[in-house]
């Protein structure tokens, strides 16, 4: 087996790193467009498609279509234990392909499948069968694709590195968003309904052939090809994660939480909230995430950036500071009922959110031993996504119609961040450490 130079012996960019970069951005956008079309229908149209017996219109049937989202993170521990396995003992490239494929096909099948309507209550239950199957396939992506562009990078650079597969999930929003914004400009509300939400679905099929082929050119990761050819290898990754690192998987989940519910009410649960609560212009609305969207995207780069220069413990806290304090008036600026103050709104929060965001993928790299990092940063990953995102938006109805006011939701946002701000300070600098002779050092007492 040859084995390439460490990334960190580099400091420029070469033309491998660039398809490296191109091939987690494209695959991790198209994993993450398939899971996020399900928010957006989750939003719009299952609670009368699948769940209308609950009652049509009925905030009971819009809470269980919410939680037809959320609990596909209940199994993204599961397909990260697999991926985790697989991943540390046989690489991170074959894992990423059979993630992306996975995901395409319970994609693809949702956009077939019969509604309540058709087949009564089997609907709803395969229409969570496939939802679980996504859950599965994310839990195993975002850590391969995270390590594919971390551990190719040079030292000084893998912030930004690590930024390519974080920018591909507001990549899948835009994507996502855009497709539905075009579906329902040509359609009326009736053909929507009826068979225009499943062309975004069936649209995965194009996409995951592309991403593919793309993922299939990209090399392996240099930092497991070294670590391959030293026969450090685990035979039991997840053993070994759970006796030497539970603090690590601990901290690195309570940062990841604020940012990922704050995360998941941007995909889900805000342009919903403007089109049901004051009746704004779906097609307006859309469009105005869609421009968030790429905000996001930008200020996910800035971040991976900002932790090359000034650590990534510091970006995450500014950015968690950032995020607190524009709760409160990301919600007044919504509730004025305007598109240009939702717009406004929304890349404020896009900013902050970007900034806890971006650096992860090196954070998390920096935090584990090369031997089980694909099954750590996999696990803490999905258990932040589970308390974090994976039920904010049904968290968020809840409270909406328990206090009729969203600023509890701005409280519960804020909550969130603190918690993820204490989480961060207990984890000392990692930035810099050697990704092939072992982890950082990366807890300590809170500063």
């Amino acid at each position: 087996m040859s084995v390439m130079a460490p990334a960190g012996a580099r400091e420029k960019m070469t033309a491998e790193d660039r398809r490296v970069l191109t091939g987690t951005m494209i695959g991790t956008t198209i994993e993450w467009y398939d899971f996020f079309i399900y928010a957006q229908a989750a939003g719009l149209v299952f609670a009368q498609l699948y769940f209308a017996p609950l009652g049509q219109g009925s905030v009971l049937a819009q809470m269980v279509s919410w939680a037809s989202l959320g609990i596909s993170f209940l199994f993204r521990p599961l397909g990260a234990v697999i991926a985790g396995h697989f991943g540390d003992q046989f690489g991170r490239k074959k894992v990423l392909v059979a993630t992306l494929i996975l995901m395409g096909a319970a994609t693809t099948l949702i956009g077939i499948l019969p509604t309540h309507a058709q087949i009564g209550i089997t609907a709803p239950l395969l229409l969570v069968l496939l939802r679980i199957i996504q859950g599965i396939s994310a839990g195993g992506e975002w850590g391969g694709a995270a390590l594919m562009a971390v551990e190719h990078a040079p030292v000084g650079k893998r912030g930004i590195f690590g930024s390519y597969p974080q920018i591909g999930v507001p990549a899948g929003m835009i994507l996502a968003t855009l497709v539905v914004f075009i579906m329902t400009s040509v359609t009326t509300p009736e053909q929507f309904l009826t068979w225009g939400w499943r062309i975004p679905f069936l649209f995965s099929v194009v996409m995951i052939i592309v991403g593919y082929f793309i993922r299939r050119a990209v090399s392996e990761s240099p930092v497991f090809q070294e670590m391959a050819a030293k026969k450090r290898e685990t035979a039991s990754p997840l053993r070994e994660l759970i006796k030497r690192n539970p603090k690590a998987i601990v901290l690195a989940a309570l940062v990841f939480i604020g940012s990922n519910a704050a995360g998941y009410l941007l995909i889900a649960f805000l342009s919903s909230y403007a089109i049901r609560v004051h009746k704004m212009d779906r097609p307006g609305i859309l469009l105005a995430s869609t421009l968030a969207g790429m905000s996001w995207l930008v200020f996910t780069m800035v971040g991976g950036h900002l932790s090359d220069r000034w650590g990534r413990i510091k970006t995450v806290k500014v950015g968690y500071i950032l995020m607190f304090v524009w709760m409160v008036p990301l919600f007044l600026l919504i509730d004025a009922a305007n598109v240009w103050l939702y717009l406004l709104a929304l890349v404020g929060l896009t900013i902050g959110n970007g900034l806890t965001y971006g650096p992860l993928s090196a954070l998390f790299a920096e935090m584990f031993p090369a031997e089980i990092r694909y099954s750590g940063i996999s696990i803490a990953y999905a258990i932040g996504a589970i308390l974090g995102g994976a039920f904010a938006p049904l968290a968020a109805e809840w409270l909406l119609g328990a206090t009729q006011s969203s600023l509890s939701i701005a409280a519960y946002i804020m909550i969130l961040c603190i918690a993820s701000y204490i989480g961060a300070a207990f984890i000392r600098e990692p930035k810099g450490i050697d990704l092939v002779a072992g982890a950082s050092s990366a807890l300590s007492d809170r500063r």
